[in-house]
């Protein structure tokens, strides 16, 4: 199994005509976990995009991770899966895919994580901090949410909604250790280029952190 305590950088991503030239980019300048997010294409092209995005993954030593659905997820050789409140239990994730399978879980408030802790996931997703057009009608969790969460949590903790360059050192310094991010890279003019700014306003950041905790 993967470990994700040292992972940073998450990206989330859907269908792209370009995937394989997009992928390779943002993987080269410091994305170090993928997940494939479809909530709307059929499965055949899930799997279309599965078989361009796993052996890219593989070949740089990222782990690939498949939304909402474990069987695809075994199905196409994925590292694992990540599920949310309303998906398949954690539990039901890991019989499917079994103990080396890396399983995320989604969080939005106090009560859900409290729940997310005695699961069986490797990491939890915290937020979105602000409003995200990713998760229509959803308020912002703010920042300290992400932030108590990591505080409590033996697992990583990655926020999400709205990360860009800009807000990354501010995070940091809230207590958030791990980041997802969608359209700073999915809707940049030079993905490869954002990427790599990303990376280094993360790792800027956490070089300020005496102690650097999952």
């Amino acid at each position: 199994m993967p470990d994700l305590r040292l992972r940073r950088l998450y990206l989330c991503v859907g269908w792209r005509d370009d995937m394989a030239q997009f992928l390779t980019s943002v993987v080269r300048a410091g994305v170090d976990v993928v997940q494939l997010r479809e909530k709307v294409l059929p499965l055949d092209a899930q799997r279309e995009m599965a078989a361009i995005m796993a052996p890219i993954c593989r070949e740089f030593g990222v782990p690939f991770i498949i939304n909402d659905s474990p069987h695809l997820a075994l199905e196409v050789g994925a590292d694992g899966v990540h599920v949310g409140q309303d998906d398949l239990r954690v539990a039901t994730c890991r019989d499917i895919l079994g103990p080396e399978a890396v399983i995320g879980l989604s969080t939005h408030s106090t009560d859900e994580f409290d729940r997310a802790l005695v699961q069986d996931a490797d990491y939890f997703s915290a937020g979105p901090v602000v409003p995200t057009p990713t998760k229509p009608g959803r308020a912002g969790t703010g920042a300290g949410y992400a932030a108590a969460c990591q505080a409590r949590s033996d697992r990583p903790v990655f926020v999400t909604g709205g990360v860009d360059a800009s807000n990354v050192e501010a995070l940091v310094g809230a207590g958030v250790r791990h980041f997802v991010v969608v359209r700073a890279l999915t809707e940049a003019v030079d993905p490869a280029r954002s990427a790599a700014q990303l990376r280094e306003a993360i790792d800027r950041a956490l070089s300020a952190v005496p102690v650097q905790p999952t």
